[in-house]
């Protein structure tokens, strides 16, 4: 399968897993609300981990993402109309209610950023915690359990093996997330003697991989201009 259904495979499953900052305090997540803490203030004081990573594709940065801004945000890193398209009809249609709890469903399916990790899905990694914030340690268990045959990255079967090791017995929507996420990452993100490093994990995680997407994008349209 290539890379381009492979994303919308990701995105249709879980999106729970854009890019992020790495600068976050590791706080203990609260657990009186296993789902995730919904924050009421309109302005949060500060962004987690999580927000953070979805942030990318708030094209305006007003707390909110909607479908148009989902597509600007794809065709930004590459993706074409047709794909873009659907990224953006089936992200917020799938995310929308669930970052909205308690209003009344909207025709636009806007994504409120603060309440990003609502919608983390199971069996993962547990690098976000269920208040969207980032646990370094859990990330560095990614390596340090899977990583055997070289330090910082991971070969494919490495891979398949850490997915399966994550899964939560019954919890099959996660299973399928994390596995389809975890593909896309490799399909994209492989070196050239085909291991994903530690770097480029860490790119996902610290929001800094669709950023350098964004800007190789760019780069590329304008050398293709330049070249005419």
């Amino acid at each position: 399968m290539s890379p381009s259904y492979l994303v919308l495979f990701f995105i249709v499953t879980n999106l729970y897993c854009l890019p992020l900052s790495f600068s976050i305090a590791y706080e203990i997540p609260s657990t009186k609300n296993l789902e995730g803490t919904v924050v009421e203030s309109p302005v949060a004081p500060a962004q987690n981990a999580l927000q953070k990573q979805v942030a990318f594709f708030d094209r305006n940065h007003d707390g909110v993402i909607y479908p148009w801004e989902t597509f600007q945000g794809f065709r930004a890193i590459g993706f074409g109309i047709i794909l873009s398209t659907f990224a953006a009809k089936y992200i917020n249609s799938a995310l929308s209610l669930t970052t909205r709890p308690g209003k009344f469903p909207s025709i636009l399916f806007p994504i409120e950023v603060k309440n990003i990790q609502r919608a983390k899905h199971g069996s993962d990694t547990g690098v976000y915690d269920t208040e969207g914030r980032f646990v370094h340690s859990k990330f560095e268990e990614i390596f340090s359990k899977h990583a055997k045959k070289h330090s910082n990255a991971l070969t494919y079967d490495e891979l398949l093996e850490m997915i399966k090791a994550n899964r939560v017995p019954g919890d099959y929507k996660g299973w399928l997330a994390s596995y389809v996420e975890w593909k896309f990452l490799y399909a994209i993100g492989k070196d050239k003697d085909d291991l994903l490093t530690k770097e480029t994990v860490r790119g996902v995680y610290d929001g800094s991989l669709f950023e350098h997407l964004e800007k190789r994008h760019s780069k590329k349209k304008i050398n293709e201009i330049t070249s005419i």
